[in-house]
């Protein structure tokens, strides 16, 4: 369901997810949308995750109807919110606030994850310090004006991104993992990556990603990968 929520004068628009079919109360997960704004694809995320058991709140960082068509548009509302991280670090508190009120929520188990933009905004709110078990970045911006500092993060950091993305140099990646250094579990890095191009033709399959069931995707896909990843840092492996 959508739930309306305040930031001060800001109205905000965040979408709730869960299974009726799951009783009693569960860990919460907030998804930060990418740098486009509150769209489909958090939504999407949300039910995922309320489908294996979470309940799933999809945040809105920008304020209600403030979703980008345009690459120019999303850059602004993005710069807008980085540029000002005490109300990124406000907002990001009102919808944990919002989740946490919910009766199918366990409270002290609370997660955050978060694509591009909001993967960014999720390593920020670990390094804040921010009460949350864990936090997953999906091909996220690594780099920080406030790196770690030892004993402030409480969160667990899962992040996942591709080896060859341009927008995350591998300087930013070494200097991450530099600053990540004392809270690393481990550390590994893949020499490649593929999505679900229509147009590729694997050869185990004999046939295009565009004919292959997402099931058998899921498998070999790096969105498989990452999927497997997040279950198996929030225990569901």
């Amino acid at each position: 369901k959508t739930i309306r929520y305040q930031d001060g004068d800001v109205e905000l628009q965040g979408y709730l997810a869960w299974d009726d079919a799951v009783e009693g109360r569960r860990p919460g997960v907030l998804v930060v949308h990418e740098w486009s704004g509150h769209n489909p694809y958090a939504r999407r995320r949300g039910e995922m995750l309320a489908g294996i058991g979470y309940t799933a709140f999809a945040l809105d960082m920008y304020g209600s109807g403030k979703l980008a068509d345009h690459p120019d548009d999303a850059k602004k509302f993005m710069k807008a919110v980085t540029s000002d991280m005490e109300t990124a670090e406000a907002r990001f508190d009102k919808a944990l606030e919002v989740l946490r009120g919910q009766d199918t929520v366990d409270a002290q188990r609370i997660a955050a994850i978060g694509y591009c933009f909001g993967g960014g905004m999720v390593l920020h709110m670990a390094r804040a310090g921010k009460d949350l078990d864990g936090v997953a970045s999906f091909h996220g911006s690594l780099g920080t004006q406030t790196p770690a500092e030892p004993g402030r993060v409480k969160a667990g950091v899962l992040v996942l991104n591709g080896a060859a993305d341009p927008f995350v140099p591998v300087e930013q990646v070494e200097a991450f993992e530099k600053e990540m250094q004392a809270f690393i579990a481990e550390a590994v890095r893949a020499p490649n990556a593929f999505g679900y191009d229509p147009l590729f033709l694997y050869p185990p399959f004999g046939k295009t990603f565009g004919e292959v069931p997402r099931e058998e995707k899921d498998g070999v896909s790096h969105r498989g990968k990452a999927l497997r990843a997040l279950l198996a840092a929030f225990g569901q492996a």
